[in-house]
């Protein structure tokens, strides 16, 4: 009796993917049937690569169906094996794409999180151009934006980006699921580089704890090394009342975001513009936060069409003490960065005060006054955070402090 799988989307639509059958026999080899249209260039590598895949997944009788549109090379290894398992559930072996040198390289805990642009994790049309926007980060979604039927393809689509998708620098980071299946998440992206995970809808500080203590199992099981850093999600009223204790669950923790779909849900009432409903919960986070040494990063702004009402609500973000958001489009990445990074007026008193303390430094005084106003230490500490910010986004020269315009 034959066992079969199926995998990735079909249909004249498609792009940049591939579907893939897979019934396996108890005998009569392989017979990959291939429609491409690529196939009078790719046809025979494609073929190749197919073959390369069944050996290393220990099928050696089965007949392949695939339509390609196009896809890369670590789509189709990853439709494949999807396929393949999902023809025989008990498969524990994996067909992995090198692991390109692009991939590699760490991340840091003191780094600029002002944007971070989710991408369905299924959709891999989305993933090898995504980097070009620009964002601080990159999400490859697991949870909300993943059907789920299509949980297991996600994974496996998700992996082999991690080993092959050059994001140009910016951040990877992988939104797993809720519980257990996303504990189980973790098995498939910690072996491959994954720079920061986002852990949705929590609530309790052992939620973080759990995800932090699977992340070192998998680590010392596979002799792995780097850091790998965590990002909890606020979304309900519950977490918001422990959001400092969530913050603060785990040495890896480098930011708190919040959800307000999901919080203004739970409390009841529908989500504005103006944001009312949902100011305690984002200050909970702002101050759990900052009290955690974390960073505050804001939600997500889900109309698109909208860049003034985007602008506004970066503006009052920024305002509450957030430093980043969560960008649903690439068109919302630069005004998001443009809202975050200092005014022009905002960076020439800064500057004044940092020079202003620099001054009375030198000359012994006890006393810093800029005008008529007396500047104490938080005020220069702030001022330094608006210098430091100026200089990590290229607003400032390195030399600030030997140019004429100061």
């Amino acid at each position: 009796m034959s066992a079969c799988g199926e995998a990735g989307p079909r249909g004249t639509d498609v792009r940049s993917d591939c579907w893939i059958a897979v019934e396996i026999r108890t005998g009569g080899g392989l017979d990959v049937r291939l429609k491409s249209k690529v196939a009078g260039m790719y046809g025979d590598r494609i073929r190749s690569r197919l073959m390369e895949g069944c050996a290393v997944l220990g099928v050696t009788d089965a007949v392949i169906e695939v339509e390609d549109m196009g896809a890369l090379p670590w789509v189709l290894d990853a439709r494949l094996e999807c396929a393949v398992k999902r023809a025989l559930p008990d498969l524990d072996l994996e067909f992995l794409p090198e692991m390109r040198s692009c991939c590699s390289g760490p991340s840091r805990r003191e780094r600029l999180r002002r944007s971070r642009l989710y991408l369905p994790g299924n959709q891999p049309k989305f993933f090898v151009n995504a980097a070009l926007h620009a964002p601080d980060g990159l999400i490859f979604d697991l949870e909300d934006a993943v059907a789920p039927a299509e949980k297991d393809a996600a994974r496996v689509v998700v992996r082999n980006a991690l080993r092959q998708v050059d994001t140009l620098g910016t951040e990877r980071m992988v939104r797993i699921n809720q519980g257990l299946r996303g504990l189980e998440d973790l098995d498939w992206i910690i072996p491959h580089n994954v720079h920061v995970v986002l852990i949705p809808k929590v609530e309790e500080a052992h939620q973080v704890s759990s995800v932090d203590e699977r992340i070192r199992s998998i680590q010392r099981e596979r002799d792995l090394e780097g850091s790998v850093y965590l990002m909890p999600i606020i979304e309900s009223a519950q977490g918001a009342w422990n959001a400092f204790g969530i913050a603060a669950a785990s040495r890896r923790v480098v930011g708190l975001a919040v959800g307000l779909e999901d919080y203004t849900a739970d409390i009841g009432v529908p989500r504005t513009l103006e944001g009312r409903e949902s100011f305690w919960a984002r200050s909970q986070v702002v101050n759990g936060a900052v009290a955690a040494g974390v960073q505050p990063i804001d939600t997500v702004f889900s109309d698109v069409a909208d860049e003034e009402g985007l602008r506004a609500s970066v503006a009052e973000a920024k305002a509450l003490g957030f430093i980043g958001k969560g960008c649903i489009h690439p068109r919302q990445i630069a005004p998001v960065h443009e809202g975050f990074a200092p005014g022009a007026a905002e960076l020439a008193k800064a500057k004044a005060i940092v020079l202003a303390f620099e001054k009375a430094e030198a000359e012994g005084l006890g006393v810093v006054s800029l005008g008529s106003k007396m500047i104490d230490a938080p005020v220069v500490k702030r001022a330094h955070t608006v210098i430091t910010l100026a200089l990590e986004v290229g607003l400032l020269a390195a030399d600030w402090r030997d140019r004429d315009e100061v």
